[in-house]
Order: structure tokens, then C-alpha cells, then sequence
């Protein structure tokens, strides 16, 4: 490509830089303003210049910030930029990486204080002491919230915290009094067929997985119109209308299962949750890792519309968070071996 062509075509600006000059009085502008920015997920490349990933949403927010410099006295400038020399964009991403895990080691430092404060498994924590804890978690579960918003290149530490976070949880909840009675054996259901609607999403792709996975390891499933289709004899329908295993009440049909089937198991139960958020769209559980989930499966319901397929590429993303929580649930962080 010659000179004048490379000049036609120039690279779009990844990065909005906000210019500042604060005066020294009064104090409390370079604070408020240096709180903002931090709020915002800006990070510092250069005295008094700091940098956001390009979007409409940065630039609106560093506007703002700009009025509220020049009527306070300063002097503020914004721009669209890419790096050439010196810096690179590695270089201004890795800044970002640095600020967002120092904001998940805070997080992740102050929830291992709430689990040493929890009794050790199988006992209940008393009254007063679980009110403390929940109000804590809640109040981080907001803080990590609020992290993720702002972490624009994904820092690994952001799921490792989540996992804490809903591990603290996990043990929080009673255990059931009771297991209910299954349905009917597991051993007693092999290569059954089981139906539910074409199309299927994450009612159905999760309580799929389960039926295979727990259920009835040889079974065969069958897709079909939301109408029109004639239950044959020996069929077990979920997830439809007039199904053996559908929503009950306020309970989506990955819970009716683990329900009828006795499956008290606390990797599926954190699954149940999210499953429960994402179907019934009530946010009963607010799990932090739920919108992530409902991402994954929006993402495989787009590229991927042949229902075996989906079920196969959602399969993989449940079994490996099955392991997760559940390692989450016996060992109280989901980060060690």
C-alpha cells in the first residue's frame, strides 16, 4: 500500500485522553475530579492525562468531567487518539489490567476476612453473625458489580473474586431439612427420549445437560414445534406445555429437576440459580457471575441455530462450571487445586 493510500485510510482512534490542569485552590476540585476519573475506570498514562478505551458512553462521562474542571477553574482538554511512539496500546491495556486487579485484590481481601468469620462447615453462623455477613456481601457483591462494569479488557481476577464471593454464599444457605423423594430412580431411566421446543435456550440447554449428565446418561433428545407435536408413548417432555418436568410455581424447570430427582449436589444448586435468574428474569438470587452466563448462552443461541449444537457447545461451558462451584463449595474459594 503506497504512502497516499495508508494516508486515506487512516487507523480509528482506540483511546479518549482527557488533558487537565487543576489550580491548587480549591483543594477539594483535584480530589472530586481524581475520584470521578477513578469511578469512570480511567487510568493515569502521564501527569494529569488520563485515558479511556474510545466509546460513546467514555465520552460523554470525560465531558462531563471536562465542565466540571473549567467551571471549577481549570483548564481541560479532550481528544480522540492512537498511540505512534513511546507508549503502546499493550502498553496502555496493561494499565488497565493493573488497575482493575488492584481493585479485585481489595475485594477478594475483604471477602477472605468474611469467610474466616464464618464457623466451619455443617454449622449454622448465629443470628447476629449471618446479618453481618449478608450485609457485607451484599455490599460486595455491589463493589465487584461495579468493577466489572469498568473492567474493559477483562481481567482474569474479575471471575476468581466472583467464585469467592459466591462461595461465601453457598455456605450462607441452610441445607435442606429433607431430600424430596425422586420422581423415580435414576438407575431406572436409561436411553429414554426426552422432548422439549426447537430453539431451545437456557431453561432448556442447562436442564438437558442435567438430564445426561445425572439423569439419564443415555438419553436421547428430541426437538420439536412449540405446537403441533404428539407425544409418544414412553416420550418424557420438559421444559413444554403439559410436560412430566416444567415450571412449577416460581421454579424453573432446571430446579423442578433437581427437585423430583433428589440431585442435592451444591455446584448444581449455584447453576439452579443462575439458570432461575436468567429464565424468570425476577433476580431472586443476584449471583455476580450470572450476567456472564446469560452472555455465554445468548452468544451460542446467535451463532449456533441446530439445537444438538447448542446443546453440545452449552454442555461444555456447564461441565466445567459444575466443577468450579463445586470446588467453590468444598473448599471455600474455587482457586485452588
Amino acid at each position: 500500500m503506497s504512502q497516499s493510500q495508508a494516508s486515506a485510510h487512516p487507523t480509528p482512534p482506540r483511546w479518549l485522553l482527557l488533558i487537565h490542569q487543576i489550580p491548587p485552590r480549591p483543594a477539594y476540585l483535584r480530589v472530586k475530579t481524581g475520584r470521578r476519573l477513578q469511578r469512570l475506570g480511567a487510568v493515569a498514562i502521564k501527569n494529569s492525562v488520563y485515558a479511556l478505551p474510545k466509546s460513546d458512553a467514555a465520552h460523554e462521562d470525560l465531558q462531563w468531567v471536562l465542565r466540571e474542571i473549567v467551571n471549577g477553574g481549570g483548564d481541560a482538554s479532550l481528544c480522540e487518539a492512537n498511540f505512534v511512539d513511546g507508549l503502546t496500546d499493550e502498553d496502555v491495556e496493561a494499565l488497565f489490567h493493573a488497575a482493575r486487579k488492584a481493585d479485585y485484590g481489595e475485594i477478594a481481601a475483604e471477602a477472605r476476612q468474611l469467610e474466616r468469620a464464618l464457623p466451619r462447615r455443617g454449622h449454622a453462623p448465629a443470628k447476629r453473625l449471618r446479618s453481618r455477613i449478608e450485609s457485607e456481601l451484599a455490599r460486595l457483591t455491589k463493589r465487584l458489580g461495579e468493577v466489572k462494569a469498568i473492567d474493559f479488557f477483562g481481567a482474569c481476577e474479575g471471575e476468581l473474586v466472583a467464585a469467592l464471593i459466591a462461595g461465601i454464599a453457598d455456605r450462607l444457605r441452610p441445607a435442606p431439612a429433607t431430600a424430596p423423594a425422586p420422581t423415580s430412580p435414576p438407575a431406572a431411566l436409561h436411553g429414554r427420549t426426552w422432548v422439549t421446543r426447537a430453539g431451545i435456550h437456557v431453561d432448556r440447554m442447562a436442564s438437558a445437560w442435567l438430564i445426561r449428565r445425572f439423569i439419564d446418561q443415555a438419553a436421547r433428545f428430541k426437538f420439536v414445534p412449540a405446537r403441533g407435536h404428539r407425544h409418544q408413548a414412553g416420550e418424557l417432555r420438559f421444559d413444554m406445555f403439559e410436560a412430566e418436568f416444567t415450571h412449577e410455581g416460581d421454579l424453573c424447570t432446571f430446579e423442578v429437576l433437581l427437585a423430583r430427582f433428589a440431585l442435592d449436589d451444591p455446584g448444581l444448586r449455584a447453576i439452579a440459580e443462575i439458570v432461575h435468574d436468567i429464565d424468570l428474569k425476577d433476580g431472586k438470587h443476584g449471583r455476580p457471575d450470572t450476567p456472564g452466563f446469560a452472555r455465554v448462552v445468548a452468544g451460542i443461541a446467535l451463532a449456533h441455530p441446530e439445537d444438538d449444537v447448542r446443546l453440545e457447545r452449552a454442555s461444555a461451558v456447564l461441565d466445567d462450571l459444575h466443577q468450579l462451584f463445586r470446588r467453590t463449595a468444598t473448599q471455600g474459594t474455587g482457586t485452588k487445586p
